[in-house]
């Protein structure tokens, strides 16, 4: 494209009074353009956002890895030889025992709260499976108890403490399913009350954890569950997250029957599927944002060409070719995208940034699972975005170019 035909295409987007109304079209397509792009770019980057906290508040407690068994319930006699597997593998980082179960929580009140019970070894260095111990805000996981008569030490989250109104040195107390005895005397089973000492809280920010999670040494869980020696499953931290269930597959294989293999995204695979869904339907229907700006842009060199037909008419007499004249408007449609695609890129990112870096937009975390709403924007996303809007832009301008180029040089000089 010649400089001449830059220059007609930039005098042709300015406005001059007798043509201020396609200006204004002019400036209402860049607007579209601009909207269009901010919005895709923003609902991508907090669909991304959402993927990659989840992800992250999921695996805080919960392992890479799980090897239960099939058919004998959540119950596992011979994991001393099943970890010795399990750690032998080259992609396992860390793997521990672990014992899971319910049970029923009280500080003496009338209240009482179900809670999950998860039973952990009292390991906070490197090796351990999961990162809860990063997210204490009081005590930690040695469960070290300091009121005597107890039965062990637990650390609560930080929503179960506060609905039971305890704080770190107080005593709760818990009802296991398993340990109770028929007492011939009432003709009806009586259960075992276990007194713990409260030895610390944590804050995960996921609110499944925060909201019903009692952890305790994997030992103390172990008799408060009836298993005896037995754990309820091996856990295990790889090198890879996203390599999970290739490595549970290969232990599998290894275990032979009746041992499976549960990682943490076939977990949640139903989760992590639906949003993966509702950013593609989001992004689809935003598109439709831009598209409608490319139809404003359509309208505008439409207009444009009405507008200018004379002077089309003089640029042919004077020796342009169609293809220049093409080229001309051509220019005036990719610059409408280009500026409006800029300004809708630099406005994304920047309230894209705003949102996540200030938490501009709280959620309620009894629903959403957490407490405002991220943003996490991929150069790749923000890239397709842009080339996405540029090419419809340039789409848009087809029509009217090709409708300016067939236009006659006599029949133009004539229009009225």
């Amino acid at each position: 494209m010649s400089a001449v035909e830059l220059w007609i295409a930039g005098r042709y987007l300015r406005s001059r009074r007798a043509s201020r109304f396609v200006s204004l079209i002019t400036l209402i397509a860049i607007a579209g353009v601009t909207l269009g792009v901010m919005a895709l770019i923003v609902v991508i980057g907090v669909m991304s956002g959402l993927q990659r906290d989840l992800r992250q508040k999921i695996l805080i407690a919960s392992p890479h890895l799980r090897i239960l068994t099939y058919g004998q319930g959540l119950r596992m006699d011979d994991w001393p030889r099943v970890l010795g597997v399990v750690r032998r593998d080259p992609q396992v980082v860390a793997a521990e025992p672990f014992v899971l179960t319910q049970g029923l929580v009280s500080a003496g009140h009338d209240y009482a709260e179900g809670a999950y019970v998860m039973g952990t070894e009292p390991d906070t260095g490197r090796a351990a499976v999961t990162a809860l111990a990063h997210y204490f805000v009081s005590g930690d996981l040695r469960f070290a108890t300091t009121v005597p008569g107890v039965d062990g030490g637990v650390v609560l989250g930080e929503r179960l403490a506060d609905r039971l109104g305890v704080v770190p040195g107080n005593v709760v107390t818990m009802i296991a399913p398993a340990g109770s005895r028929f007492n011939p005397a009432v003709g009806a089973f009586v259960p075992r009350y276990w007194r713990f000492e409260v030895t610390g809280l944590f804050r995960t920010g996921m609110y499944e954890y925060d909201n019903a999670y009692v952890v305790m040494a994997r030992s103390l869980a172990q008799r408060f569950a009836g298993l005896g020696s037995a754990v309820t499953g091996i856990e295990a931290r790889v090198k890879d997250p996203w390599q999970a269930a290739a490595v549970g597959r290969a232990i599998e294989d290894r275990l032979g029957y009746p041992y499976r293999a549960l990682d943490w995204s076939t977990q949640n695979a139903s989760l992590f599927a639906a949003l993966k869904l509702e950013k593609l339907a989001m992004a689809v229907i935003l598109l439709l944002i831009v598209l409608v700006a490319a139809f404003n842009i359509v309208s505008t060199l439409t207009m444009a060409v009405g507008d200018r037909t004379k002077e089309i008419g003089i640029l042919r007499a004077m020796g342009m070719t169609a293809g220049q004249i093409r080229r001309i408007f051509v220019a005036q449609g990719v610059v409408v995208g280009v500026v409006g695609t800029a300004l809708g890129a630099l406005g994304g990112v920047a309230l894209a940034e705003a949102v996540g870096r200030y938490r501009l937009i709280p959620l309620d975390p009894t629903v959403y699972f957490l407490d405002h709403l991220p943003v996490s924007l991929k150069v790749t996303d923000v890239g397709t975005v842009v080339v996405a809007s540029l090419v419809i832009a340039a789409l848009a301008t087809i029509y009217p170019a090709g409708q300016a180029a067939r236009l006659a040089p006599v029949d133009a000089i004539r229009h009225e």
